[in-house]
């Protein structure tokens, strides 16, 4: 199922400049850095945007001066638990032309099931956007249920998609199943991603993005393939930026900004509530990112080798068969497969990126064993 809106969709942070005002030309320079390092949407003033505290004018203003910077999907964060501001923030979201609108649901004041639907029943018809439903209990004390959510996705025409932040993959799966093909699921928590692709999901709207989106492509595109292994392992490039994202203790959108500081983007510090940032954020930030660029690096040097070695064996093909029936010898594997272990650089590579690609394992094992210790010997 292809993604209306993208699959990697930065819930991207709203910079400040240093009167804390919103720095929208900033804004627009990351909107497009975003855009060229993989993200194929933007999520505009949701919790990550620090919605909550930006006035009804600035989100006009930075909804519509992004959308005319970029030619990806804009989706604005219109949803409030005021049912009557939820409806006039969709009609301003409409006319400064964004491609959809994130509604959370209701927070505060507890709502029924009930109200719930007609919260939603009532917002998506001031509106002819397609709406993203956004479930996040852990921020507004009610979870939508799976009964409440199937109703609306199959009954209220533009309610399109959903933002999944419920943590229940078990659940998603249900909504998925009584839904129509139309209706999509986003992963609304970046280190469920994974699981609820698995399951249906077609997109992530993420907060790691700002810095990962290469690493959600790889993921993505591993999982269209059919390649679980290297979808595993473009997930487990990302856990420290999965737990470095938000806390208890430093919550989201803290240690984005302080990432986003950290690569020379002047963000600004997040309004109160959420700041100031603590002490050591940016140091922390530096070292998740440098693993991350390690991690790059070694990827791409396992390719690089590997890619040498098969051009090799493809021109050498005859003296690679005979040499591969040679190592028949277990003595021989076990000598080779020792110095492959000795070099602990390769062993990280492995471990941690696993990343080389094995030609067929039935016809050619042995040519496979053959270059992957080829290409371990080079490190």
């Amino acid at each position: 199922m292809s993604a209306r809106f993208g699959r990697i969709l930065p819930a991207m942070i709203t910079p400040f400049d240093e009167s804390g005002d919103v720095d929208v030309d900033m804004a627009v320079t990351l909107a497009k850095r975003l855009i060229g390092e993989g993200s194929e949407g933007l999520v505009l003033t949701g919790t990550t945007g620090e919605g909550p505290t930006i006035t009804d004018e600035e989100d006009w203003e930075l909804w519509r001066t992004v959308k005319e910077s970029v030619t990806v999907p804009v989706i604005a964060g219109a949803g409030t638990n005021d049912t009557a501001h939820s409806i006039e923030q969709v009609k301003m979201a409409e006319e400064c032309g964004v491609d959809g609108v994130l509604v959370v649901t209701p927070y505060y004041n507890r709502p029924s099931q009930a109200g719930i639907y007609a919260h939603f029943e009532a917002v998506a018809g001031a509106t002819s956007l397609p709406v993203m439903v956004y479930d996040i209990q852990s921020r507004t004390s009610k979870n939508i249920e799976t009964p409440t959510l199937v109703a609306m996705a199959n009954e209220i025409s533009n309610v399109a998609a959903l933002k999944d932040a419920a943590g229940s993959p078990d659940e998603t799966a249900r909504v998925i199943a009584e839904t129509g093909d139309d209706f999509e699921v986003y992963s609304g928590d970046d280190s469920l991603t994974l699981p609820l692709i698995a399951i249906g999901a077609v997109g992530v709207v993420s907060v790691c993005a700002h810095w990962t989106s290469p690493e959600f492509v790889k993921m993505f595109d591993a999982c269209a393939a059919g390649d679980l292994a290297e979808a595993r392992s473009a997930n487990a490039s990302m856990l420290d930026s999965y737990d470095f994202e938000g806390s208890p203790e430093i919550p989201n959108p803290v240690p984005s900004k302080a990432m986003l500081r950290m690569l020379g983007l002047a963000v600004g510090e997040p309004r109160l509530p959420m700041g100031p940032t603590p002490e050591g954020v940016e140091d922390e930030a530096k070292r998740i990112y440098a693993g991350l660029l390690s991690r790059r690096c070694c990827r791409a040097r396992s390719r690089s080798h590997f890619s040498a070695a098969s051009a090799k064996s493809v021109e050498t093909a005859q003296q690679s068969s005979q040499t591969a029936r040679s190592w028949s010898s277990t003595s021989d594997l076990c000598s080779l497969t020792s110095r492959c272990r000795e070099s602990t650089s390769f062993s990280r590579t492995i471990a941690t990126s696993a990343s080389v690609p094995i030609p067929s394992r039935r016809s050619s094992s042995l040519m496979a064993t053959k270059i992957m210790l080829a290409v371990c010997l080079t490190f």
